[in-house]
């Protein structure tokens, strides 16, 4: 029996892959961190990722309350996404689009006084 001298070096041995539905529950779950929790009746943020070697372009979806800040809240959505796939996953984040679904305005159900029914 012969010892192995020779260690091939840890970098060197293979290679890992992140699964897209990883990425995607990451981003997802960095977006909810960002604007907090959903509205009532609102679903939580979803997201879609497209990974090419170390490059992840991400795609979010939410919902969120109205009146509101649309513009701060996505940027903010934008800011905790790349940051966090950057460093969970080590991935470069290029391009994160957020899509606002639907937006659920406060008091929704209540009849504003003095309305007819």
């Amino acid at each position: 029996m012969t010892a192995v001298t020779d260690r091939v070096a840890a970098a060197e041995r293979g290679e890992t892959r992140i699964a897209d539905r990883v990425v995607a529950k990451i981003a997802a779950q960095a977006a909810k961190e960002a604007i907090g929790a959903p509205p009532k009746d609102g679903a939580p943020p979803s997201a879609t990722v497209t990974v090419l070697r170390d490059t992840a372009r991400v795609r979010v979806s939410l919902e969120l309350g109205y009146p509101s800040d649309i513009g701060r809240q996505c940027g903010a959505v934008r800011r905790r996404v790349t940051e966090r796939v950057e460093a969970l996953a080590g991935m470069e984040v290029p391009e994160v689009a957020v899509q606002v679904e639907r937006l659920h305005p406060a008091g929704a159900g209540a009849m504003p006084e003095g309305s007819i029914r």
